[in-house]
């Protein structure tokens, strides 16, 4: 099998900060794939909807990407997108928030029976996770995956289909120590892919995070958090070189309106991991290689 390559080539800062901020001009990224793509219509404002965010990753050599949405499945988007954008790979799935049922194992059933089969990622609830509420300091309705220490009843039916299907378990904005107790479950169902969404928004410690990476978990980092300042890029490369590149998966989480495209972010992050000593090959691994083989994909 030939390996994909990836090539980030002739980017030019024009004065920028490498912050992505559109100084910079945008070159071929060829075979990665962006596992968190935020695009419209939604109902949070957006800076491009589905179509023009294909067409801006496919004109720049983008392999892949995923579109997620917090209140409503985007596996018909992925295939509308394809049917209209050449040269691109296309997935969407579902976030289990309370807009679609929550826990609803109906939900998971219709993303991977829709026409186009580009359903492929479940997420656990977002905005509407109990850990996410709690720590926010709200008082509206949640979603709890986990109760008296175990997971709930209604999250066994819903991890049998993902590993039916070989879907992609992402964790949302569960707690680290949700995340530890959910992946134990979700292994002994049959679950073979399994994502901890930008793990670093819901604070892990780093023992945690390599607990994860024992139990075959790929960590996400975003390039969103970064440019938000939430995050630095030392962070991160602190992580990759701690606990090894091969458990990581790098993504934009853009889409924002008045954000970076997401292109502008995958290439800021690629060239700021370069340039704070990550090779080559590490970088590889995380934008090319773990996204790819958790969408089934084949190197190319």
């Amino acid at each position: 099998m030939k390996r994909a390559v990836l090539t980030v080539v002739a980017l030019v800062l024009l004065g920028g900060d490498s912050m992505g901020t559109g100084q910079e001009k945008i070159s071929a990224l060829s075979g990665v794939i962006d596992f968190h793509t935020h695009s419209g219509p939604d109902s949070r404002p957006r800076s491009v909807n589905d179509i023009e965010a294909a067409r801006q990753a496919a004109a720049a050599g983008v392999r892949g990407l995923v579109f997620k949405n917090h209140f409503t499945m985007t596996a018909d988007r992925a295939a509308l997108a394809m049917s209209e954008v050449s040269d691109i790979e296309i997935f969407g799935g579902v976030v289990l928030n309370r807009a679609v049922g929550g826990l609803n194992i109906e939900a998971v059933r219709q993303l991977v029976s829709f026409d186009g089969g580009r359903g492929k990622v479940v997420w656990l609830p977002t905005f509407d996770a109990e850990y996410y509420v709690r720590r926010q300091g709200g008082s509206e309705p949640f979603v709890s995956v986990i109760k008296n220490g175990r997971p709930v009843p209604a999250l066994q039916e819903i991890f049998s289909v993902i590993a039916e299907h070989d879907l992609v378990l992402a964790m949302g904005h569960s707690s680290p120590e949700e995340v530890l107790l959910l992946t134990q479950e979700a292994r002994r169902l049959g679950v073979n892919n399994i994502v901890v969404t930008h793990v670093f928004g819901q604070n892990p410690t780093q023992a945690q995070m390599q607990q994860m990476a024992d139990d075959g978990s790929i960590m996400e980092m975003d390039w969103y958090a970064v440019y938000q300042k939430r995050r630095t890029v030392a962070e991160y490369v602190a992580a990759i070189k701690g606990i090894g590149a091969e458990h990581f998966l790098i993504s934009s989480d853009l889409g924002q309106q008045g954000s970076p495209s997401h292109v502008e972010g995958l290439n800021a992050f690629i060239v700021a991991l370069r340039e704070a000593g990550i090779s080559e090959r590490d970088i590889q691994r995380m934008a090319v290689e773990n996204p790819a083989r958790l969408l089934g994909l084949q190197l190319q």
